[in-house]
């Protein structure tokens, strides 16, 4: 079992910036992967970004060149940068894993391991 934590959430104004952080612990080095999803107030859960041992990664489109998701080496620490926010983008934020796969999926059932979310607000 793989155990996260989100941090770094927070309020900003449109095109603003934030960075989130999630702390990773019982990765399996034969390989993983880990994903950033959100959930909006009465909408589902949706996959934002995602990336597997191999350092594949895959976006969202409506993310794709605002957004990157990046993993320290040791993989302790997964990352979500994010740029030129819009209202759009307020959810929470959870990070995902799963060991003993790969490929970088943004589907929820390709996880098993949860955070337990941190919130990101964005105001016009």
């Amino acid at each position: 079992q793989v155990q996260l934590a989100e941090s770094g959430g927070g309020s900003v104004q449109s095109g603003g910036s934030l960075r989130l952080s999630c702390a990773v612990s019982g990765v399996h080095p034969r390989g993983y992967r880990m994903a950033w999803f959100r959930q909006a107030s009465g909408k589902e859960r949706e996959g934002v970004a995602a990336i597997d041992s191999a350092r594949r990664i895959n976006y969202a489109n409506s993310v794709k060149g605002r957004f990157i998701i990046s993993l320290d080496n040791a993989e302790t620490t997964l990352y979500l940068q994010m740029t030129s926010l819009k209202p759009e983008d307020t959810a929470m934020y959870y990070c995902a894993a799963k060991n003993d796969v790969t490929f970088p999926s943004l589907e929820i059932v390709e996880y098993v391991d949860w955070g337990q979310g941190s919130q990101v607000t964005v105001s016009s």
